[in-house]
This record gives structure tokens, C-alpha cells and sequence, in this order.
């Protein structure tokens, strides 16, 4: 077992240096293109210095090259593969996995990454990435770490996790708000943030009143920082910190206490963190900070709901409002770090004013003690509105120039705070030259030798001792380096002046940090010819099938309707297991094909959900990989592909249709153009398309219906109000979209109106896609008949697309919208040459 790396974001310069000296092992980071985080990088003429800067130091530097790749974009990112590994990247990290079987292929030598961008819950997932060259995967952080430990004992390859920063609600690659709503993929690095925003809860209807919890889909921060004695002997490779959008100050408080929680674990050692350091964790950026799912369920913690946006330390409430001063009662347990003029601080009202009015806050003047234990606090002329704040509202510091203060060092140090440990190996011999031989403690591998021109000369008065050694060869100065460890061979009272010796220290630190920067000799293929290569290799088109429509229905009382309008097959996407055998014997007996769709996430403890998907003796629709891994060798399940395995590129769709898919639906990520061009290219057979659907905005751990119709903490105690109740989340618009739970009580949230592709129906058909699927979530009876019957009407040339389009927005419950179909007017088709 080897200590896991403590591994750092940095969005740009800053943030990179700072992370180094606060200790990091690693650092991620993206380039300006192919990264999750759009808005921060580096550019690619920029890489070559940031590789030798971390090498230097000692630090590995890691790639995010984790976006969805469109077709257009393969040569691009096939060349920017190439120049990642020349520039000596120690990984890139992916969420392709085409991309990563196209990295493999151009520099085989290189370390890949999965992103947890991957939606990997389980071993089987882990497996299929191994299956492209992935060494190393980025586990989702909705798992416990007893799950993480089920997987390690199971894994072929590394495994990384995420201990620190903001949590996403949905499962990170499995979020489509952004594309649904802004027409910008969370896939491709566009992330709107979607989740940060306020909801109200509609059951059953009505409106059901949350108080303060308006956010309700907004988590808290993790912290795993009281998890690292469990952690450190995990056996995972790499502990995360989040936060490529966030600046040096939070990079540098952040790993710093996680390097010292890592290092006293490690060592069988209690946490090197006082209380004082936990808050300015606490102080530097959070949400409210917690282990959240690494503890196991509790969805009365993860998402409080207060606020969406940094809080910092809640520092008191409200007690009173004067007009000279507002009157607070202080927090237990801040002691270490009270209030104080400069503190910059925010008046939370969340319990009676609307999500949409502006907060009251400012910069602390005073802090005057007033007796009962009480605050006065004043701030400057105009800078808070007192008739705006109440009685009760609790007080957060959202910035404090004591934390400033302590990252400072790592942020603006006037030497290097971090160095690396070396060992001199110094032989001294009268009428000989002076030897030294350097080593890096942490990388044997690493030697320097450097010796005197001339032979030493014995001395008269005052040979050379090991003292005089020591002294003069740890004055490393401001360099990045530390004398850790001496052996001397002195013999013949050799003379040997300062001088000489200083000059062979600058040598020898100069040879190290040339040395150290140098990138690795890696062998890197021509990439377009790689890229040629494995796109001749892509399996020919298979030949057109006759068209066959597929309803997807999500209730018994849909039931009925789906099998009276006798479609091609039905896809039962049931809540209770149990079920599905009496509705699979109904549709069988109706003599029409059925399928099972099968959860988007698998985790270790969810095979026994596996075991009864294969007794059904059903074809399934496959929404995970790690349930693809499982099955792809069974000749006795017919499997289809849905959207959530992120097939976004020809290498892609045809790597997955390669492990026994029989049809592959891509994913929403695409517009409808791109789709039609891609089944040109892989045949339109092989695909599925979904022609009417609510699209799945959210899929999330996190159960809403557990948290606001419930006190319970899970499913073994929630008493299933998702069995009992229709719930839906109302945004700012007034659109309700409907949330409904999985056979794992995971949520999905679906999109109010229905995502309908009339307007290229005509363009699908004339590129040979003949399989459509129309999916339903709350639609009644009579709507599936509406929707199902027009669509019919369209595919026998009764109607015409706009005529199936007009029927639709008739018959859909709150309107429809292209949505992720919609092609720009001054969009243009660039073809994959």
C-alpha cells in the first residue's frame, strides 16, 4: 500500500504555485480547450512551463482533457493529445472513453485518467475503462467508503477520490440542466450552475411551503478531513481537492491542512490541525462543510438550503437592531477565531425574505462587548441597510484577514516554503577531486554528480571536517531544495576552500532543476494517422431497418395505454421492482416486445438489482457502464445502449455498439444535426433515437423526496413518500418539472416541457435512423394516446412533421421545446474529414 497523493486544483499561475508550496504530491488543471472548467486554463504554448515548473518542484502535473468530443473536433483533439505527452504530462484525465482508446493509441506510454465525469460507481465500471487504457479512475462522490472499499478490493487498476470542495447535486456526466435550459453542456465544460437555484416544492399539486430550504437542490461542501486516520489505509491512490474556479487562497489553506491531516494519518499520528486551522477551512470557502455521502445516506444533511453561494463561519444571530449598532448573540465555539473590525460578514434572512431580494453585508467597523455576552456590531455610513435585517437572522463571516494572513506564505512566499530532501554522498581525499553525489530522497532515481577541477591539496591548518560539510552544503538558500541527509568520506586531510564548495552546490542545483524538468522520453505516434487508423477500423454500417417504434412508460397507470396502441416493444422504467413481472406478463401476453430499463447507476451494493434484472429474462436498455461490463459477454441478454453512456463521437459509439449493444441511443449532448450525421457515418440502425421525452435535467443521490416529505434518513426509515406522493420542483418561470425516484431511491429530475424532435424527423429519416423511442413521465392515458397515435400518423405520411409538431404542443402537459435538438441558424455541419 503506498500513501495516497494529495492532489490540487489550480485554474491558472497563481492558484499552481500556491498549491506547490502548501505540499501538494499532484496538480490538475485543464488547458483553454477540452476541459470541464471553460472559464480557467492555461494555453497549450503555456504547458511546456507549467510541466517544468512542477517537476522541478517535485509535483505532478495532470491534464483535464474531460469533455465530451464532437466528431469535428477529433483532429484537434488528436493533435492536442500529441502535445500533451511531448510537453511531458504525468496524465491527461478523460471522460471519453473514445478519446481515451485515441490517446492510448498516439501515446501509449501516457498515463489516462478516468474523470468521475465517468458516472463509476462500481468494479465493473472501473473494469470497462481499463478495457481503453485508463490506469487510474476518479470514483463519483455519492459513494461511502465502505463502498470505495468494496471497489479497491475489486479493482484492477488505480482509484481516486474526491475529499474536499463543492459537490454537485446530479452525478457529475449525468446532468443535463445546462444543455436543457442554456443551450451549454455541463459535458463540454459549460456548467450553468443550474443547481444553485431556487425551487419551490410542488406535491401532489400543491404547493408545499419549505421555510428557509428555497435551495433545495444546492448541497454543502465536502469535507473528509475527520475521515483521514479510514482514508489514508483506503488502498485509493489520489485524494482530491475541488475547485479550478476557486483562487490561491482556498488552494492554499485547503492543502496544506490535508497535506498535514495526510501526513500525521500515514504516520499512526492524532490530525496536526487545531481548531483554529478547521475554521480557517471552514473560513477560506464553504457552503457549510461535511463528509456528506462518504459517511453513507443521510439526506437530512447533504443539502441544508438556506443559501446557494459561499457562507464562510456562522458567527451568531440577530438578537437585536438598534439604529447605532445590530445586537448578536455569538456561535459556541469560536473562541479561537472571534469577530474583529475588517471581517467582512453577511445577515442571512433566508427565513422570511425571497430567494431573489439582495442580502445585507459589509465590512465589521466595531465589535463592542455589551454585557448578557452580547455583540454591538457597527459598520461603516451606508454600507448596511439596518430595516433590512431582523431578529433572528443568523450572521455568517464570509471573509477574514487572519486567513488571508495564513496563506500567504504559500500564496506570495519570499522563499520556497516546500523543498525537497536530498542526500549528499561526498567523497574528499587529498590528491584527488572532490566528489559529490547528489539524490533526490523521494526520487532515487534522480542523481546529480558534481566534482572539484583540480585535486584536493592536504590541508595546513584546517582540513576538512563533516561539520564544516553539513554547514556549508544545507545552504540551500531560497532554492527548492533541503539537505537532508550526509555521508562523508574524508580522508588525507584534504584542504578543500568555501569557495569550491559553494560553487559545487550551485552546480549541483542547477544540474537538478535542468534534470528535473526535462520531459520524459515517451514514444508519440503520428496522431492524424492514429486517428485514420482507428476510424477505418469502425465497423461498417449495417444495413437499414424497417422503422419501429418504442414507448418508454414509468407507471402501471401508463400501462393500459402503451399496450392498446400495440408499438414495436414497450420499455418498462419502473419504480417497484416487484412490478415489473406482473407488467411484463401483461405486454407479453399483448404479444409485443418488452424491455427493461435499468437504473443510471450501479453501485457495489446494487447486484442483488442485477441478479432480478437477468431473471426477467428481458432485453434491457443499459444506462451504465459498469451494468454494460457486466453483461457484454451474456449472448442470452439483448442489451440497447441508452443516452448516459456519453456516446458523443463516432470512436465512441462504435467502442460501445463493440461490446455487444445492439442499438446505441446517443447522447443529449448532441443537436439534431449532429446526430443525423453520425448515423450516416455508423449506420442509422445502430442507433435509437428518442423522438419525444422530458429531458433527464438531474440525476441525483440525493432524495427529495426523503428530505422535505419525511424525516427520515433513508430508505430504511424515509417511510417511501415516492410511492405515495407526485412531486415536482417549480422554478423562477413558473415550469414545474417532475421528479420521480429509481429502484436505488436515486431522484431524477425531469424537464417541465416535452423535448420533441419534429422539426428533424424528415432529416433522421433520411439518415437511416428507423428505431424511435417516445418516452413518458407523468403524461396521462390519454396523453400517451395523443402523443403515440400523431407520431404514427407522421411515420405512415398521414401528417406532415409541422402537422405532428402542432399535435404535439397540443398534447404535451406544459408545452414542449427543441431543447438539446436545437440546431442555430448560423450553424454549419463541419464534416470529419
Amino acid at each position: 500500500m503506498r500513501k495516497p497523493e494529495i492532489m490540487s486544483p489550480a485554474g491558472y499561475w497563481p492558484q499552481l504555485h500556491a498549491a506547490i508550496e502548501a505540499g501538494a504530491d499532484a496538480v490538475y488543471f485543464g488547458l483553454t480547450h477540452f476541459t470541464a472548467r471553460a472559464k480557467v486554463g492555461f494555453t497549450l504554448d503555456e504547458l511546456p512551463e507549467v510541466m517544468k515548473t512542477l517537476h522541478r518542484r517535485g509535483v505532478k502535473g495532470y491534464v483535464t482533457f474531460n469533455t465530451l468530443v464532437f466528431d469535428h473536433e477529433l483532429r484537434a483533439a488528436a493533435t492536442a493529445l500529441a502535445e500533451i505527452a511531448a510537453a511531458g504530462a504525468d496524465a491527461i484525465i478523460v471522460q471519453d472513453v473514445g478519446i481515451a482508446a485515441l490517446a492510448r493509441r498516439i501515446a501509449p506510454d501516457l498515463p489516462i485518467h478516468g474523470s468521475t465525469q465517468m458516472s463509476i460507481t462500481s468494479a465493473e465500471g472501473v473494469a470497462l475503462a481499463a478495457r481503453y487504457g485508463v490506469s487510474r479512475v476518479v470514483l463519483a462522490r455519492e459513494l461511502s467508503l465502505a463502498e470505495v472499499a468494496a471497489i479497491r478490493a475489486r479493482s484492477p487498476i488505480e482509484l481516486e477520490i474526491f475529499v474536499h470542495g463543492a459537490l454537485c447535486v446530479s452525478y457529475s456526466g449525468q446532468c443535463f440542466s445546462s444543455e436543457a435550459w442554456g443551450g451549454r453542456s455541463a459535458n463540454r465544460g459549460q456548467c450553468a450552475q443550474a443547481c444553485r437555484l431556487p425551487y419551490d416544492l410542488i406535491v401532489d399539486g400543491q404547493h408545499r411551503p419549505l421555510g428557509a430550504a428555497r435551495y433545495l437542490l444546492s448541497p454543502g461542501d465536502l469535507a473528509a478531513i475527520d475521515e483521514m486516520a479510514t482514508i489514508a489505509r483506503l488502498g485509493v491512490s489520489a485524494l482530491k481537492i475541488e475547485g479550478r474556479y476557486k483562487d490561491a487562497e482556498y488552494v492554499a489553506i485547503t492543502t496544506n491542512a490535508y497535506r498535514r491531516a495526510l501526513d500525521a494519518a500515514w504516520a499512526g499520528l492524532p490530525p496536526d490541525l487545531t481548531s483554529t486551522d478547521r475554521l480557517h477551512l471552514e473560513q477560506v470557502y464553504s457552503r457549510g462543510l461535511g463528509p456528506h455521502f462518504l459517511r453513507g445516506t443521510n439526506h437530512q444533511a447533504v443539502v441544508e438550503g438556506r443559501a446557494p453561494r459561499h457562507r464562510g463561519l456562522l458567527m451568531g444571530r440577530v438578537v437585536r437592531v438598534r439604529s447605532d449598532a445590530i445586537l448578536i448573540a455569538p456561535e459556541p465555539g469560536r473562541e479561537a477565531a472571534p469577530l474583529k473590525p475588517g471581517d467582512g460578514v453577511v445577515f442571512d434572512a433566508a427565513d422570511w425574505r425571497s430567494p431573489e431580494e439582495p442580502e445585507e453585508g459589509g465590512r465589521i467597523f466595531t465589535v463592542t462587548p455589551v454585557g448578557d455576552g452580547l455583540l454591538a456590531l457597527t459598520f461603516a455610513k451606508g454600507a448596511i441597510n439596518p430595516r433590512r435585517i431582523r431578529a433572528g437572522d443568523l450572521l455568517w463571516r464570509t471573509s477574514d484577514p487572519q486567513t488571508e494572513r495564513v496563506a500567504r506564505p504559500f500564496v506570495q512566499p519570499a522563499a520556497p516554503v516546500r523543498r525537497q530532501p536530498v542526500r549528499v554522498e561526498a567523497i574528499a581525499r587529498a590528491g584527488a577531486p572532490l566528489k559529490l553525489r547528489w539524490t533526490l530522497v523521494d526520487r532515487p532515481d534522480l542523481t546529480v554528480t558534481v566534482q572539484s577541477s583540480e585535486p584536493l591539496t592536504t590541508a595546513q591548518n584546517r582540513p576538512l571536517d563533516e561539520a564544516t560539510l553539513r554547514d556549508q552544503l544545507s545552504r540551500l538558500g531560497d532554492t527548492a531544495y533541503q539537505l537532508a541527509e550526509l555521508a562523508a568520506v574524508i580522508e588525507g586531510n584534504p584542504f578543500v576552500p568555501v569557495s569550491l564548495l559553494n560553487q559545487l552546490r550551485r552546480q549541483a542545483v542547477a544540474a537538478f532543476a535542468e534534470l528535473q524538468g526535462q520531459p520524459p522520453a515517451i514514444t508519440i505516434h503520428d496522431p492524424v494517422r492514429a486517428l485514420d487508423e482507428m476510424l477505418a477500423a469502425v465497423a461498417p454500417a449495417a444495413p437499414p431497418d424497417t422503422t419501429q417504434l418504442h414507448l418508454l412508460i414509468r407507471s402501471p397507470d401508463q400501462l393500459a395505454a402503451a399496450i392498446a396502441l400495440q408499438p414495436d416493444s414497450i420499455t418498462l422504467d419502473y419504480l417497484d421492482l416487484e412490478g415489473l413481472k406482473p407488467a411484463l406478463a401483461q405486454v407479453r401476453a399483448a404479444g409485443i416486445a418488452v424491455r427493461i430499463a435499468a437504473p443510471r447507476v450501479l453501485k457495489p451494493e446494487d447486484e442483488r438489482v442485477v441478479r432480478f434484472l437477468r431473471k426477467l429474462d428481458a432485453p434491457l436498455l443499459v444506462r451504465s457502464t459498469g451494468l454494460l461490463e457486466m453483461l457484454r459477454d451474456d449472448p442470452a441478454v439483448e442489451l440497447t445502449g441508452d443516452f448516459s453512456l456519453n456516446a458523443a463521437n463516432i470512436l465512441t459509439a462504435d467502442l460501445l455498439l463493440g461490446l455487444g449493444l445492439q442499438r446505441l441511443t446517443l447522447t443529449h449532448d448532441l443537436n439534431a444535426d449532429q446526430i443525423a450525421h453520425l448515423a450516416e457515418r455508423i449506420g442509422g440502425s445502430r442507433l435509437e433515437a428518442i423522438a419525444y421525452h422530458h429531458l433527464p435535467v438531474f440525476h441525483t443521490e440525493h432524495c427529495v423526496f426523503c428530505r422535505f416529505l419525511s424525516n427520515g434518513t433513508s430508505y430504511k426509515d424515509c417511510g417511501r413518500p415516492c410511492e405515495r406522493h407526485r412531486v415536482a420542483l417549480r422554478d423562477s418561470h413558473g415550469r414545474a418539472h417532475p421528479v420521480i425516484a429509481d429502484v436505488g431511491c436515486r431522484n431524477t429530475v425531469f424537464g417541465a416541457e416535452a423535448q420533441e424532435a419534429s422539426k428533424y424527423l424528415d432529416r433522421w429519416r433520411a439518415a437511416g435512423i428507423a428505431h424511435y423511442r417516445l418516452e413518458f413521465v407523468h403524461e396521462s392515458a390519454a396523453q400517451i394516446t395523443n402523443v403515440t397515435e400523431a407520431f404514427r400518423a407522421y411515420l405512415n405520411q398521414q401528417i406532415d412533421a409541422a402537422e405532428l409538431g402542432r399535435r404535439w404542443r397540443q398534447s404535451a402537459p406544459q408545452g414542449v421545446t427543441e431543447g438539446s435538438f436545437f440546431v442555430p441558424a448560423n450553424y454549419q455541419y463541419i464534416p470529419l474529414m
